[in-house]
Parts: C-alpha cells; sequence; structure tokens
C-alpha cells in the first residue's frame, strides 16, 4: 500500500459518524479512499445506510492534518499496517462483517497456514486455571498453534508467558496504540513478545486504554482465531463478551469446567450449560472437535519401534491391542486411570502413532 493510500485510508477513519462498517460501504461504492472525499454528494448520499447526515463532515479539513501525523508514527516507527482487502489481513478476520479496515502490528507475526486459537478468561486466575492453561498449550506443542490473547493480567498473561515457554507463536492483542503498553507491568514482557510473534490493534497512537476500547478489542480476538476458549470466568466478565462474539461469528467455543461453588467456573459452566461452549478437559477435546490433523506433525514411528513407552501408555496400548476399539470412558474404567489423566495420554500415544481416534471418543491400536 502506497504512502498515499493509507493517508486517505487513516482520513476515511477520522471522518465523524465513520466506523468499520460505514467506511467499507464507501470504500466499494466509490473504488477506494481518496475517491471517497472526491465523490459527489448525491453518490454519497444514495450508499444504502449513509444518506446525507455524513456530508459535512467529510469536508473537515482537520481529519486530513490527524491522518498526516498518524502516517509520520507508522512511517517512523515500522509499523505494519493490514488493509481488510490485503492479503497480509488474518484471512478468518476478513469475514467479520465489523472487523477492522486497518490493523497495525509490531514484532514478528505469522499467520499463514496457521492454527490460531484465543485463550482468555478472567483477570484472577487460580492454580487450577493456570495449571490446565499450562497442560493445555503443552499438550498442543506438536500441532504448532498460535497462541491469541489480549495481553491483561490474570489468563491472558499466562496464556502469553506459556505461548513463549514452549517456542509457539502468540498474539497480544491490544486496546490502544503501539506508542504505549496496558498495563504497564507488562513491559518487561515485550521484547520476548515481540521476537515470539507480536501485537496487534486497530488503535491509533492517539488512543489511550480506554474502558469501551476494550469491548472492540475483543471482537478481534474472536474473530481472528479458529476458537476461542475460556479457562475461567466469573457470571460477568469481558471473556463472556468474547465468546458471544465468537459464536456470532460461528466460531467454535470451548470452556473449562470447574466446581459449581468456585465463583470463577460460574461463567464456564453456564456457558456450557447455556449450550454456548463445548466442554474443554484436556488438548484432546479441541482437537476431536475441530477436526485437527496430527498425523501430518511428527511422523508416525512403527509400532515395533516404541520399546520406551510410559507405564500408563504399555496398559492403555495393550489393552486396545486385546479388546480392539473402544470408548474413552471403558479405556478409563478397565485401565483404571482417571479421565483428567487419560485424556492427556491418549494423546501423547496418537502423537506417537501407536493409537488413532475415531468418531464418537472411540480409540483403537494402529
Amino acid at each position: 500500500m502506497s504512502d498515499q493510500e493509507l493517508f486517505y485510508l487513516l482520513a476515511l477513519l477520522k471522518v465523524e459518524g465513520v466506523g468499520d462498517v460505514t467506511a467499507k460501504k464507501l470504500l466499494v461504492n466509490c473504488g477506494n479512499a481518496e475517491a471517497v472525499f472526491k465523490a459527489k454528494n448525491a453518490q454519497i448520499a444514495a450508499i444504502d445506510g449513509v444518506g446525507t447526515s455524513l456530508l459535512k463532515y467529510l469536508k473537515d479539513k482537520s481529519i486530513f492534518e490527524k491522518a498526516n501525523q498518524e502516517l509520520e508514527f507508522i512511517k517512523k516507527n515500522n509499523i505494519n499496517v493490514s488493509f481488510f482487502q490485503d492479503e497480509n489481513y488474518p484471512d478468518r478476520l476478513k469475514h467479520c462483517f465489523d472487523a477492522p479496515v486497518l490493523l497495525f502490528s509490531g514484532g514478528n507475526i505469522d499467520l499463514k497456514n496457521k492454527k490460531i486459537i484465543s485463550i482468555v478468561g478472567t483477570r484472577q486466575i487460580t492454580s487450577y486455571g493456570t495449571e490446565f492453561c499450562r497442560k493445555l498449550i503443552e499438550d498442543l506443542i506438536p500441532l504448532d498453534p498460535v497462541i491469541v490473547s489480549g495481553f491483561a493480567y490474570g489468563v491472558d498473561i499466562i496464556a502469553h508467558q506459556f505461548a513463549m515457554d514452549y517456542n509457539l507463536q502468540t498474539i497480544g492483542v491490544l486496546a490502544h496504540g503501539l506508542n504505549q503498553i496496558y498495563p504497564k507491568n507488562h513491559k518487561k514482557y515485550m521484547a520476548k513478545m515481540e521476537y515470539n510473534g507480536g501485537f496487534l490493534t486497530e488503535f491509533w497512537s492517539t488512543s489511550n486504554p480506554d474502558r469501551e476500547n476494550f469491548v472492540k478489542r475483543n471482537r478481534i480476538v474472536a474473530g481472528i482465531s479458529e476458537a476461542t476458549i475460556v479457562i475461567e470466568s466469573a457470571d460477568k466478565g469481558g471473556s463472556l463478551i468474547t465468546a458471544n462474539m465468537a459464536n456470532d461469528y460461528n466460531r467454535d467455543v470451548f470452556a473449562v469446567p470447574g466446581r459449581v461453588t468456585d465463583r470463577y467456573s460460574q461463567g464456564c459452566n453456564d456457558l456450557i450449560k447455556t449450550q454456548k461452549a463445548n466442554v474443554l478437559t484436556s488438548a484432546a477435546d479441541l482437537i476431536y472437535v475441530l477436526n485437527w490433523d496430527i498425523q501430518s506433525k511428527p511422523k508416525a514411528i512403527q509400532k515395533q519401534l516404541f520399546i520406551d513407552l510410559e507405564p500408563d501408555e504399555q496398559k492403555i496400548y495393550d489393552f486396545l491391542l486385546k479388546n480392539g476399539k473402544e470408548l474413552l470412558d471403558i479405556i478409563a474404567l478397565e485401565c483404571d486411570l482417571p479421565i483428567f489423566k487419560i485424556s492427556g495420554t491418549l494423546l501423547n500415544m496418537e502423537l506417537k502413532g501407536i493409537i488413532r481416534p475415531l468418531p464418537g471418543k472411540v480409540f483403537e491400536a494402529v
């Protein structure tokens, strides 16, 4: 995109009354942003949902000064800019009707041919939520997913940290411009975040982390990924807003169940109860529902080469060899293993190529 094209796009987005939906209507009808400002009044007024109310604001010369200032900031700081019609714009986000016209990013973000999941939840994450998040991300390592979150306290930063610990790409979606970081305590993570992925925002350098910006930010978190995972949440909170947005975008939503007496499991339990989210007890649940192909990752090793199976893996493998196809619950019962433990064990065995999953949470030895 040329500087001139970007300048007029920035100017268009500064016109009072022009949001992302209206801007797209104007661009489609006029061809490009510069043409919007040169179009006749009758052409603008005839666009469905626009009308005459916008005409006077298109004449405001101050928007060009603001656009020029932002353009200078972008150039000076080597900010990457993605236009919603460009190839480098996130694929899934393109299909959201209210997706940002422009996205600004920094770091080493690469979303091409990637599995992308968003992980959200309470800012008051418990030890239960922390350990679940760690195990989930660890078990997903062979699939090399991109972990998206909002860089806030609690679940967000925990998800980013575990992704970085396991050398996975992670993206923080910000509710402000790229000239600052919020919360300030998280500045210490910036360099590593940019090395392992980076930051993404629709907000200008003149934007502050105002309350309403976080809700707007959440639609990017929900729209950019294949699935949104709620680790922990009270009965109200931003993560539930994100989950509802993901449902509106026809994305898969997962929630980690918890005890009915635990405050920060109430939101997750309610999502599951109202069928707004799939139950997530392990990485295997996610892989199964999303139908991710894990066979294409680590090459399957022939069974006879496996001489160092873990004791639980050996027990399960021997059981399946003897009994053939069997339900997960039956495997757990007959092998005397708890469900929460057997799910992860089955995933590891699947990655080793010695068992394979079948529809209905049935497994068989290969």
